[in-house]
């Protein structure tokens, strides 16, 4: 049983890989810390995924492991200011998806964690409310006030651009 729940993990990660990295970037806006927090969140999952209790829910499982590395990384570097924004810059991923709406794309990015993590699962991961909600441990009323919400202010932001 274990060795048949391993070997889901390990295709699940395999086939998705390059959606956790996207996520990670989205976070980031840096290729290395980005690789380093899919690694990072790969080595979790490999190491506990005996305590998916149920290996149908493997996706919003890995998900809240990867948002948890994607927030702890950026709380890290708040507080350690390892690089200054000019820096960052300099590094940019291009991926030809995000040309078209790289205005939305920016204005994401002006948004709270909060709010741009459900953004970014539901219309860019395309994953439903009830998901996102068990990925961020948050109440489903919640999760839907923050897009609402969120989707407000990419509005009012959007015009302003």
């Amino acid at each position: 049983m274990k060795n048949d729940n391993y070997e889901k993990v390990v295709n699940y990660i395999l086939n998705n890989q390059d959606k956790f990295y996207r996520l990670a970037y989205s976070y980031t806006k840096n290729k290395d810390s980005s690789l380093d927090i899919v690694q990072n969140a790969v080595c979790i999952a490999l190491e506990k995924y005996n305590t998916i209790k149920n290996i149908d829910y493997i996706k919003t499982w890995f998900y809240r492991v990867l948002v948890n590395e994607c927030l702890a990384y950026i709380k890290k570097a708040q507080k350690e200011l390892l690089y200054e924004k000019e820096n960052v810059k300099k590094d940019i991923y291009h991926e030809e998806a995000y040309d078209k709406g790289i205005e939305l794309y920016n204005a994401i990015d002006k948004l709270s964690e909060d709010i741009k993590t459900v953004i970014m699962l539901h219309y860019y991961e395309e994953m439903t409310l009830k998901e996102i909600s068990e990925i961020t441990d948050t109440n489903l009323n919640t999760v839907k006030t923050r897009l609402y919400s969120g989707l407000k202010k990419l509005k009012l932001l959007v015009k302003e651009v």
